[in-house]
């Protein structure tokens, strides 16, 4: 985005003057904005209308007295061209093109599109066919509909509130109706994205005072660096992004040889830059709104260490089973804080994290300060504690409830911690409840899984911004951008020539050479049995499949014999050679896990890296991690403990363990060998990659080199 054009997009979200262009859905419009309580100038153009939402219209654009910084544009698509050309000559800031009729349309839609576009020039265009925009920030509403939101909540006047960039248009009306105590600062229909897409909206919203945290709903991004770079700036400015990733199509219709490429779809790769960068994922709408309330009202919490309180031994179970598969953890008091507890607590009381402090000091704020403050001693990221209210009960009746809520918003405060209040049941804080929890600093959150869920994905947030400061800047973070890849004109090259390149930057490769079938019997006797036989062909990828390979052979003559068996099954199946040629290799020994590790240039998200379990285990287990490069040693050991073939590699009922260090650094060289190698490396795969106790071997390699 260009610089004049991102200053427009600023004007476009803090305008002081807006124009609805169009007819009835234009007319909605601005009747929303005049509801709404904008306070800068309205203005409206119809040249068949004298007057829209009881305010007079110019016949035309050139007519209005001012550039608006916002346009709400709603006209047919036959004139939008023009209209939009317009606008840009008279100097407006940006235009929010309701309009449809065009990319989504087909070929002669996508063609207006791009005139829009040519049109528009360098002011900011959202859409076209989009609902609008919504900003409640600024109190200007450009969307034809009813909507739900407002910069109040619980009677409270909010400071900050949560951003929502869309893809999908009445989900955002939808949200804004929520009865879940979240305001909103914008809400943002993106559309077709001609021109402005999510990368552009979130670099400009995150640097508004008025956004607390941003969701996003996104079917595909456009740019994933400039997306990842904007996400960098969310951990800088401690705003986290909270995303529903939908559609499972594949980015790029390429075929592929390797199995990187079938482990790698678009599923893992969003889901690997989303941890790379603390995006918090999530599978609903709910479970978003959870998220960004808790940062909105609560803060981030610094890491994954939680104190729970209850006054109940079945939710504090609840709360301990639903938090430890989100990664959550509940470090159990000290010595020195148990017997003080002890002291404070019931003596039916079991003093544990989570706390159940029992219904006898329920409702009694004085005493449960005491406790909380003791238990919180232990230096927590985060406090949650589960209340069920009495939705139909009002009065005296909510008093002890509410006192628990003081003594623990007093407690977090004092501590210096992220508060959350959560119901078992979603429905069981009203309004009055969430209010009250808002009033004093803590997020009301609403459903026990979702809760959970919520705290896990901001305190990661948390977590990996934490360790951004530590390092002093996000640098290694940064994604190498996608390199132009001549995709159609990649080959592969055989084994032998993949494994020299690689052995080439340090990967270690078994003993072995190239031979014709007469020399390979010597071959064998002089690298030493046992031995492994295959057949160099670069357009047999995957040798068992045709039988062209063999393996662990004695001697000379099973040498011999394995020649002539792989050239028999290979003419069985119809494939024929000519000056056939072989690999002769060394047989590994000490195996302790087979590992696939495999890079493949994908065309939005540059060079990633797979790591998994591997030989027959790929296919059948499906355990795999995907990174994005570059990455470091310490990535590399964190992917490969989250695989389960992670339990063979630490020594698995008695057997040796495998030599980690040597097994990262290897995997390292391979994903260094794809950045020395920019737009070149198409695939690859090193399919097993054996692991022993000393070293990590290429047994098998398969290249897709864009020069070859």
């Amino acid at each position: 985005m260009t610089g004049r054009r991102q200053e427009n997009l600023k004007r476009l979200f803090a305008p002081l003057s807006v124009a609805f262009v169009g007819g009835r859905s234009a007319e909605l419009a601005a009747a929303q904005c005049l509801a709404g309580g904008f306070e800068g100038a309205i203005r409206c153009v119809n040249p068949r209308r004298k007057d829209m939402a009881g305010l007079p219209c110019f016949s035309q654009v050139e007519d209005l007295p001012e550039p608006p910084d916002a346009v709400f544009l709603a006209v047919p698509s036959s004139v939008a061209v023009e209209a939009v050309e317009v606008l840009r000559q008279k100097g407006a800031g940006g235009v929010v093109c309701y309009t449809a009729g065009f990319g989504e349309t087909g070929a002669a839609g996508a063609q207006l599109e791009r005139r829009l576009v040519a049109a528009a020039g360098e002011m900011a265009l959202v859409g076209p066919n989009c609902s609008g925009m919504l900003n409640y920030a600024h109190k200007a509403v450009l969307w034809p509909f009813d909507h739900g939101g407002t910069d109040v909540q619980g009677g409270i006047a909010v400071e900050r509130g949560a951003a929502f960039i869309t893809q999908s248009g009445m989900l955002g009306n939808t949200v804004t109706m929520n009865r879940r105590a979240l305001p909103f600062s914008h809400i943002v229909s993106s559309g077709n994205q001609a021109a402005l897409g999510v990368e552009d909206f979130l670099e400009v919203l995150l640097e508004d005072p008025s956004v607390s945290s941003i969701g996003l709903y996104i079917e595909s991004l456009r740019d994933v660096p400039r997306f990842a770079e904007a996400a960098l700036r969310a951990l800088e400015l401690g705003k986290p992004i909270v995303a529903q990733k939908v559609g499972t199509s594949e980015i790029g219709a390429r075929l592929t040889v390797t199995h990187t490429g079938s482990l790698s779809g678009a599923k893992e790769l969003y889901r690997a830059l989303f941890r790379r960068f603390g995006i918090i994922p999530v599978e609903s709408p709910v479970a978003m709104i959870e998220a960004l309330k808790l940062a909105t009202f609560a803060g981030i919490p610094k890491g994954l260490r939680i104190a729970g309180l209850t006054c109940s031994g079945g939710d504090s179970t609840m709360l301990a089973d639903s938090g430890a598969p989100l990664g959550l953890s509940y470090p159990q008091p000290s010595h020195a804080v148990a017997s003080h507890l002890k002291k404070q607590l019931p003596a039916i009381a079991t003093v544990s994290n989570p706390l159940d402090y029992t219904t006898p000091l329920w409702g009694h704020e004085e005493p449960l300060v005491t406790v909380f403050d003791a238990f919180f001693r232990e230096g927590f990221d985060a406090a949650v504690m589960v209340q069920d209210y009495p939705t139909l009960v009002r009065g005296a009746s909510y008093e002890p409830y509410l006192a628990d809520l003081r003594a623990f918003a007093r407690s977090t405060k004092k501590a210096g911690i992220p508060g959350a209040v959560c119901s078992i049941l979603p429905e069981n804080l009203d309004e009055e409840v969430r209010s009250n929890m808002i009033g004093l600093g803590i997020a009301p959150l609403q459903g026990i899984d979702h809760a959970l869920e919520a705290l896990a994905g901001v305190a990661r947030f948390g977590t990996l911004r934490e360790k951004i400061v530590e390092r002093v800047g996000p640098a290694d973070l940064r994604l190498v951008p996608p390199h132009p890849v001549d995709f159609d004109g990649a080959g592969l090259l055989d084994e032998w020539e993949g494994k020299q390149r690689l052995a080439a930057v340090g990967l270690a490769v078994p003993r072995g050479c190239k031979c014709d079938s007469d020399a390979a019997p010597a071959a064998a006797a002089r690298i030493g049995f046992p031995v492994a036989v295959k057949l160099l062909c670069a357009d047999l990828p995957h040798k068992s499949d045709a039988g062209a390979l063999c393996l662990n052979l004695k001697n000379e003559t099973e040498v011999a014999e394995s020649i002539e068996r792989i050239l028999s099954n290979i003419a069985v199946k119809g494939i024929h050679v000519s000056q056939p040629k072989f690999l002769v290799e060394r047989m590994i020994e000490g195996a302790i896990a087979e590992i696939l590790v495999g890079v493949r240039h994908d065309p939005l998200f540059g060079p990633v890296l797979v790591i998994g379990s591997g030989g027959l285990l790929t296919e059948l287990v499906g355990d795999a991690c995907v990174l994005l490069l570059p990455c470091s040693h310490d990535d590399i050991r964190e992917a490969l403990a989250s695989l389960k073939v992670s339990r063979i590699l630490q020594g698995y009922r008695g057997a040796p363990a495998a030599n980690r260090d040597r097994l990262v650094e290897r995997i390292h060289r391979i994903s260094r060998f794809a950045l020395d190698n920019p737009g070149k490396v198409v695939e690859l795969d090193v399919n097993p990659l054996i692991a022993t106790d000393r070293d990590a071997i290429a047994a098998d390699v398969l290249l897709r080199l864009a020069e070859a």
